[in-house]
């Protein structure tokens, strides 16, 4: 009975955990619900690989938060959220694992990140140094 009654517990326990942090919303971070998009951009993919969606900068007039938008992306290990100064990961900020391969995500951005300087979002496996796509922010 005791063996049963741990199943039955750690049954109900991985079923309520949740390994994919996807939103379906504007509301996973707070205050998201009403902020205004400062700036966005379209992914394109690299060799091979298959990227659709949008990154966009967004901010409640507090805080700000990336997400992405309507994404998708090919499978691969150890992929990154970077913002980086260039289109290639370089002097970059680790937002960090993606979420998800597919749906809306939202990564908060640090306080005091110059956006002017760190204006390239890109997925990136860590592993392997191979980056996956790029997404330019702009106004």
């Amino acid at each position: 009975m005791k063996h049963l009654l741990f199943a039955a517990f750690m049954a109900v326990g991985i079923l309520s955990c949740s390994k994919d942090k996807t939103v379906s919303g504007n509301n996973a971070l707070p205050g998201i619900a009403n902020a205004t998009v400062k700036l966005n951009g379209m992914f394109t993919p690299t060799t091979g690989i298959t990227v659709k969606g949008e990154a966009r900068m967004v901010s409640d007039g507090t805080a700000l938060a990336l997400l992405l938008y309507n994404f998708q992306v090919s499978a691969g290990p150890d992929l990154k959220v970077y913002l980086s100064k260039k289109d290639s990961p370089f002097e970059f900020i680790n937002l960090g694992p993606l979420q998800s391969n597919s749906g809306n995500q939202v990564y908060e951005v640090p306080a005091g990140t110059n956006l002017a300087v760190h204006k390239y979002v890109l997925i990136h496996c860590q592993q392997y140094n191979h980056l996956f796509a790029i997404a330019e922010l702009k106004p």
